[in-house]
């Protein structure tokens, strides 16, 4: 069915809403143009709809899920206007937006990622750190994508117990700090990529200092091996038919095992590697849960604490949920019919929503709040209504212009 027009109430124009400020304060104009020049990108003849402007656009574009591509680029275009005085820019129709995005693609919006993009907690954030460790999670969750045949050849169907589901679907996996709710890295594919191939592709996004939480889904030796050779500390979860021998005992309960590979790893490598295990059933629960860590003292991370802290691993749910409910809508498809323009979009969701929750850290830092304390959907909303403030794009020329 076709999607009908939607523009706000009264005549209001939606550049009374956006602040494209703060998204310009996350992703300057520099680091935009910069991302473009990297990758062959930028406008290099004049057009109505430059490239860093498409760029704001579709980051913009995630913010408006209901209203038309034509109203959103209107909601951009007087503050867009102050990058510079000749910059053409024009609200154009729904075929020119959808060529200029074509013509941009998805990398620059990765290189974007790669350049602004990073953890947010400082050493007093609440939530966000078990003694010293910056704490990360990875999870994956899927996105409705609008039923064309290029994306269902691309992505998928999902399977349901009646066949499989009217849409086709992207599968994301994102790696996020736990106490800011940020998702830094992401990874977006199709249904037959699984969590485990998308989350090894995040790997080069760890570090030393980080301790990452990670379910079952994603356990095995090659992960995991590769996983620790980042530097990061890991507490995973693994499935109760995994075997981890008793190598010493220990007096928290907890016990020092290895984790071996198939013998193929073997081959390869040692093909086995020191972990400590901490095994525990949730009062009331049927199923023990069984975690391997590679902080390996007992002492220095008693096996009490981690049982409590792999369960934080959870507020990934809940940057899932802000993602999907709150800035999408319930059960909401993307806008994009085409897989390059799905990977394009995804991009620009993510991008919006590390943006939104930079505004929230920053917000809790200066009132000394957990960040956890503030609204999402809130902080949503004051994206959407604040006043465009033309300061972030200081205007350039003659007439007591800046450079």
């Amino acid at each position: 069915m076709a999607r009908t027009a939607a523009a706000f109430a009264g005549g209001t124009r939606l550049s009374d809403y956006l602040s494209v400020s703060v998204i310009a304060r996350v992703y300057p104009r520099e680091a935009v143009r910069a991302a473009l020049r990297s990758l062959g990108r930028d406008s290099r003849r004049r057009r109505d709809l430059p490239a860093e402007v498409m760029v704001y656009y579709v980051i913009a574009m995630a913010l408006f899920r209901t209203v038309s591509a034509r109203e959103v680029l209107r909601c951009l275009v007087d503050g867009l206007r102050w990058i510079s005085p000749d910059l053409p820019v024009r609200v154009s129709g729904k075929s020119s937006i959808s060529r200029a995005r074509t013509r941009l693609g998805a990398a620059p919006f990765l290189a974007l990622r790669d350049s602004c993009v990073a953890p947010l907690a400082r050493p007093g954030t609440p939530g966000a750190w078990y003694r010293g460790l910056r704490l990360v999670a990875f999870d994956g969750s899927s996105l409705n994508l609008p039923d064309e045949a290029r994306n269902r050849e691309a992505f998928g169907l999902p399977g349901s117990p009646r066949g499989s589901s009217a849409f086709p679907q992207a599968r994301v996996t994102a790696m996020v700090e736990l106490g800011t709710h940020a998702a830094f890295a992401w990874h977006a594919g199709p249904l037959a990529e699984s969590e485990a191939e998308q989350a090894e592709r995040l790997l080069g996004h760890l570090s030393s200092g980080m301790l990452v939480l990670a379910d079952r889904y994603y356990t095995g030796f090659p992960l995991w091996s590769r996983a620790a050779a980042t530097g990061a500390d890991l507490l995973w979860r693994f499935k109760r038919n995994m075997k981890f021998p008793v190598v010493e005992a220990l007096d928290d309960g907890s016990w020092r095992s290895v984790i071996r590979g198939s013998g193929r790893d073997r081959r390869r490598s040692r093909g086995e590697l020191p972990v400590r295990i901490v095994a525990y059933r949730i009062e009331g629960g049927e199923e023990a849960t069984m975690l391997a860590t590679t902080l390996l003292d007992h002492r220095a991370a008693p096996a009490a604490e981690l049982a409590a802290l792999y369960h934080e691993r959870w507020e990934i749910e809940t940057a899932y949920d802000e993602v999907k409910t709150h800035i999408l809508g319930p059960g909401a498809a993307l806008r994009s019919k085409t897989p390059d323009l799905v990977f394009q979009e995804i991009d620009g969701l993510m991008l919006a929503h590390y943006a939104v929750r930079r505004l929230i850290h920053e917000a809790a830092e200066k009132a000394g709040e957990d960040p956890d304390r503030l609204s999402f959907v809130h902080a949503v909303r004051v994206m959407r209504r604040r006043i465009i403030n033309p300061g972030a794009f200081p205007p350039r020329g003659p007439a007591g212009r800046r450079d």
